[in-house]
């Protein structure tokens, strides 16, 4: 009962998030194009990635609770990988659109509506903060996530609120393209990097090479095993990691052998929270199964 209020909780905050931010990206849109600064348009699309990075977030903290199917055996944690990809398509052709817009104000700069700048910026600072303070109260790992998007948020109308200040004792137009590149730019960083990660998980690229280091040093440490082979580690999500391996065992065991090395190496694999676990125990000179020739 605890655990339902628990996650019901989390739902809502996140949620609360999602509509606030949704709403003010649209303002900050308008907003944009009213004041004439692209240093709002670039924020209203880090603010529109972060819009779609919640939302997902709320969807899928949703779905992650269906039980596996015979369909989609291993559940619906990898949906999480695919929303990945869509905010980070989104967000790279919004980039684009900005810089696009910018670029070329940096050599005819036009001067921005300071006012409606430093009213926007006031909004987006009261609104991403009140967000943030929201999430700030959750205990799960989505939430602290997109507690630190929120926070950037906070921190880049910060910036936007110093050079409206800035404009309205001084005539330095460049000042508002200057800003939206960097933002964008920073925008472009973080994106490019997170669609890598987040393309090397859908290959099954191995999610962590300190994790498959220790899962080795931990095989080798137990004497009975001779060799071990066909080990694949890969994630559902980027936390949800799944292990199989193949064990050649260095001498015949019993069946009551079999199970108490199965139990040690339950306990030595412990630490390393794996998702799901296959282990296969090759019988001593028991030849492999899939290295056998198939006709």
């Amino acid at each position: 009962m605890h655990s339902h209020s628990h996650d019901d909780n989390s739902s809502t905050r996140i949620g609360w998030a999602f509509f606030l931010n949704v709403g003010f990206t649209i303002i900050e849109f308008i907003g944009g194009v009213l004041t004439n600064s692209t240093a709002i348009m670039a924020d209203a699309v880090h603010d529109l990635g972060d819009s779609l990075s919640i939302g997902l977030a709320w969807v899928l903290a949703k779905l992650g609770k269906k039980p596996a199917s015979s369909s989609f055996s291993y559940g619906y944690k990898r949906l999480s990988l695919l929303g990945s990809l869509i905010n980070g398509i989104v967000l790279i052709a919004g980039s684009g659109w900005v810089l696009y817009q910018s670029i070329p104000r940096l050599f005819n700069p036009e001067m921005p509506v300071t006012e409606g700048m430093l009213a926007l910026s006031i909004f987006g600072i009261a609104v991403n903060g009140f967000a943030a303070f929201k999430l700030s109260k959750g205990e799960t790992l989505n939430e602290k996530v997109l507690n630190w998007h929120l926070l950037e948020d906070v921190l880049g109308w910060v910036a936007v609120f110093i050079v409206s200040v800035v404009l309205m004792f001084v005539e330095w137009p460049i000042l508002d393209p200057i800003l939206a590149i960097g933002f964008t730019l920073f925008i472009l960083v973080n994106v490019v990097r997170n669609i890598g990660s987040t393309l090397k998980l859908f290959l099954q690229g191995v999610p962590d090479q300190g994790i498959a280091k220790g899962i080795e040093e931990k095989l080798k440490s137990i004497s009975e095993f001779k060799h071990f082979h066909h080990l694949h580690l890969w994630s559902l999500d980027g936390e949800s990691h799944v292990l199989t391996v193949h064990i050649e065992l260095a001498v015949d065991v019993s069946l009551e052998d079999q199970r108490n090395l199965k139990r040690r190496l339950s306990a030595v694999l412990a630490e390393f929270e794996l998702s799901h676990t296959t282990v296969e125990f090759e019988l001593h000179n028991e030849p492999c199964r899939d290295d056998v020739p198939r006709e």
